[in-house]
């Protein structure tokens, strides 16, 4: 499989150091991405991970801006100046930061969530506060779709199409 899926619960070690699932770490080889590309996440207090895909995924999101605009500089800023590459040592394990675990207010815990292209690393008690209301989120979606009002949210009429 070449996407992060599911999520696991592990404990920082005496010496800060969190070990990443084989089925993460294998990902990530597959991937070609040596160590493990990390920044606080923008819109969650969580940790953003990944490779290569997640490398092109930041690319792409920056790709229609002007590399002078204000906008480019704040993705740069915030998704290139605040990350870090992360070395995995022979057991699969790595050092969080002090930075990157005061962004997620983690201490003795991490819960690693898998989401396809990129994981994240939270506060188990975070994560699970944000799993409830993503899926409640997903429950309302799904009313949403399944109550008719989709095709004229998703779909909606050019101009004039009913005259």
């Amino acid at each position: 499989m070449d996407r992060f899926v599911s999520h696991f619960t592990n404990r920082l070690d005496a010496k800060g150091r969190v070990s990443i699932p084989a089925s993460f770490r294998s990902v990530l080889a597959r991937d070609g991405f040596e160590g493990l590309y990390v920044y606080p996440s923008l819109y969650a207090d969580a940790l953003d991970c990944g490779g290569n895909a997640l490398l092109r995924e930041v690319d792409a999101l920056m790709a229609p801006l002007s590399p002078y605009s204000e906008e480019w500089d704040a993705y740069a800023s915030t998704l290139h100046g605040e990350s870090e590459v992360l070395k995995l040592d022979g057991e699969g394990r790595v050092i969080l930061s002090e930075k990157l675990k005061h962004h997620a207010a983690i201490a003795a815990e991490v819960t690693l969530v898998g989401q396809g292209h990129k994981f994240q690393i939270w506060e188990p008690g975070r994560f699970r506060a944000h799993l409830e209301e993503a899926r409640r989120r997903v429950r309302d979606h799904r009313r949403l779709l399944s109550s008719g009002h989709a095709a004229q949210i998703t779909a909606p009429q050019p101009p004039g199409a009913r005259d």
